[in-house]
């Protein structure tokens, strides 16, 4: 036995070396690896676009608080709350002359996007009481909607 015998033996067990000695698979096994595959992609598919999902509504959850903290902040140094004319856009830059203004208020100095690429909503008035409101529409970028479209607000 020689060298290159020896080595075809342990890099291919049971597999027999062909005339130029290689050794391969064969097409029904090529088959039956890929039937196992897609099975298990149909399998875990939905549930990672489940994940994908969720995981962009609480993307939004998250930068709605940080844009919560950052409206308080502003209310704290300024004395008020922004206006609906001035919106989200003065926690990063001063719309004129605001007293007291010491930002910008987040901290990459940009007004974030919410996770479907669309700007968050400031509402001045707020709801139920509250001095003002942030929301986020979801996927559908309309009002109402249920799962990943259903919108987020503070």
């Amino acid at each position: 036995m020689n060298i290159t015998h020896i080595r075809q033996r342990i890099s291919s067990p049971g597999k027999k070396a062909g005339p130029h000695g290689e050794a391969g698979f064969t097409l029904v096994e090529l088959l039956v690896v890929l039937v196992i595959l897609v099975l298990i992609a149909s399998i875990i598919g939905p549930r990672v676009i489940g994940y994908l999902g969720s995981s962009r509504a609480k993307t939004a959850n998250v930068q709605i608080q940080s844009l919560v903290t950052a409206v308080e902040l502003f209310r704290i140094d300024v004395g008020r709350y922004p206006t609906e004319a001035e919106g989200l856009e003065v926690l990063v830059k001063p719309a004129g002359s605001i007293p007291g203004w010491n930002g910008p208020y987040l901290a990459k100095g940009t007004l974030p996007a919410d996770p479907w690429a669309r700007a968050y909503l400031y509402d001045a008035g707020g709801q139920g009481g509250a001095p003002f409101r942030i929301m986020s529409y979801g996927g559908d970028g309309k009002e109402g909607g249920s799962g990943e479209d259903a919108d987020i607000s503070s």
